[in-house]
């Protein structure tokens, strides 16, 4: 199979205060590497990579890393409008970073209207646990999450300790919204695109509901 082919494309948009290590999330995930200095992110950076979230169904994930500092905020926000999932991302070992988690996703979620935001929350720098330089427990990190009504993690872009895992929760996540009709893909918006048709008869079994059948082949015609 021709690598490039996808049904699906989603865009992703990786949330968080500067130097919680959004960019190092993303280059191990992509390109399976981390390095142990990186260059702050200056305005947007973009990332592509390609994930099988169901047999035969393969979706082309474009990232967008953006900057933390609160002088590019005018040039991350104009992207808000345009993703289908977020990760929201704080620094285990920076309480600043967690208290500022609802302010990210309260920003997004006001921006995006009327279309919809998936997030996934990931606590990283775990690795950090057995210097004792954590000050975030998993424990009022995970009530965040339910407060919110999202997902958590806590990942290691140094170790690789389940960035995999968060990335492709998230993609996943996406996924089975589209599949639901929790999320549509609309004229306009770009947070997801489709570019194949697809076989629908596991997806109305599935669901058992026509309505549902009919958006999915309305995205792929």
């Amino acid at each position: 199979m021709d690598p490039t082919l996808w049904q699906y494309q989603f865009r992703v948009i990786m949330l968080g205060d500067s130097t919680v290590g959004k960019s190092s999330l993303l280059k191990r995930y992509t390109e399976d590497r981390y390095l142990d200095s990186i260059n702050e992110t200056v305005g947007v950076d973009f990332y592509v990579h390609f994930l099988q979230v169901e047999p035969g169904v393969r979706v082309k994930l474009q990232f967008w890393d953006t900057a933390g500092q609160e002088r590019f905020r005018s040039v991350t926000r104009s992207y808000y409008r345009n993703s289908a999932g977020a990760l929201l991302v704080f620094d285990l070992t920076n309480r600043t970073s967690f208290d500022h988690i609802k302010e990210w996703h309260t920003e997004v979620c006001e921006r995006v209207q009327p279309y919809k935001v998936l997030f996934v929350l990931v606590g990283h720098k775990c690795d950090m646990d057995v210097h004792k330089e954590r000050v975030v427990s998993r424990e009022e990190a995970e009530k965040l999450a339910l407060l919110l009504g999202v997902p958590y993690l806590e990942a290691s872009a140094k170790t690789g300790q389940n960035v995999k895992a968060a990335f492709e929760l998230l993609a996943r996540g996406v996924y089975l919204g589209l599949m639901s009709g929790e999320v549509e893909v609309q004229e306009g918006w770009d947070g997801v695109k489709c570019a194949a048709p697809l076989p629908l008869q596991a997806h109305k079994t599935n669901t058992g509901q026509p309505g549902l059948e009919r958006k999915s082949r309305k995205c792929c015609a």
